[in-house]
């Protein structure tokens, strides 16, 4: 073999060596360390923990869902320091949609009925261990003393008003859909459910432009419940307004009697505790909803399932 040749070899076989050794990486076999810990196991919650900044984002404050979320705050370990970004409902979805179109951890305060799981049918509830947001709620129809004496048909009405979760979400899912409000939804849905609004109506005698107030929340749940029972207060002849505001003075406004009645109390939980501040001085009806839920959601491509995979910011 001629010396160019030998040299030749020998470069040839050098350059071998190099990429077969730089093939090998890392000792555990990979060359990148995000998404394990320092023995190598996958670490997905913690760096969904960084990821989102050790923030929860939420609706607005006042909210009972809000109020929920700050305990969860001080109950948890694994949300220690921690902190939750209170905007509004639009805030939240915006946020949603931008995190789920780039799929990027985001995790959020939840609630069904809601459109935004028609949209994202894949998103979960972490599991709540420490039963902080409750389980299953129901939403109850409230209304000021003295109405069954004042209004008593809008009274029996309202007491035999009650609905399924997948028809409040129907009419938030079309009013996402088509652009339209969710009331002109409502006044639709009411025409094309005559055979309910009927047992809701049974032994209800119309009247003659009485005027009562519901007393609401600016959720779309709620915007559904208020729109459907104002459109069959309206074929029975009341003159009806329904006014949005927040929890707390929706609860205050019907133990005063400044507002006739309301259909968006979430209990036994989201709302208890103005509910235990009002409950001598308001008459309670009972559900209009049964199935509702709340708590902590994530889109199903996080590989976690309970607020206690979540890491602590320390």
């Amino acid at each position: 073999m001629s010396k160019v040749k030998g040299k030749m070899v020998i470069l040839v076989f050098g350059l071998l060596t190099l990429l077969i050794v730089a093939g090998c990486g890392s000792d555990n076999g990979t060359s990148s360390d995000v998404g394990s810990d320092t023995s190598g196991n996958e670490s997905n919650d913690m760096n969904y923990s960084e990821a989102v900044d050790y923030t929860i984002t939420g609706i607005e404050p006042g909210a009972g869902i809000s109020v929920s979320t700050e305990k969860a705050l001080e109950e948890y370990d694994s949300l220690k320091g921690w902190n939750a970004m209170f905007s509004s409902t639009a805030g939240l979805i915006s946020e949603l949609d931008t995190a789920i179109e780039n799929e990027e951890p985001i995790i959020i305060t939840g609630w069904n009925p809601h459109w935004m799981f028609a949209k994202y049918p894949d998103m979960k509830y972490l599991e709540d261990p420490k039963g902080v947001y409750g389980e299953t709620e129901m939403i109850k129809t409230l209304t000021r003393k003295g109405l069954k004496d004042d209004m008593p048909n809008a009274y029996k009405l309202l007491d035999q008003f009650h609905w399924e979760v997948e028809d409040m979400e129907s009419i938030m899912n079309e009013a996402q859909v088509s652009g339209e409000e969710i009331e002109t939804i409502a006044e639709k849905w009411v025409k094309e459910n005559q055979d309910k609004v009927e047992e809701w109506k049974e032994g209800v005698e119309e009247v003659d432009g009485e005027s009562i107030e519901l007393i609401s929340t600016p959720w779309d749940s709620e915007r559904a419940s208020s729109g459907v029972v104002k459109a069959v207060l309206e074929q029975l002849g009341y003159d009806v307004t329904v006014t949005p505001v927040d929890v707390a003075i929706m609860f205050e406004s019907i133990a005063n009697g400044d507002g006739d009645a309301t259909l968006a109390a979430w209990l036994p939980l989201t709302h208890n505790d103005f509910y235990e501040k009002y409950k001598d001085e308001i008459d309670d009806l009972g559900e209009n909803l049964n199935g509702a839920k709340i708590g902590l959601v994530v889109p199903a491509y996080m590989d976690i399932n309970s607020i206690e995979d979540l890491q602590p910011n320390e």
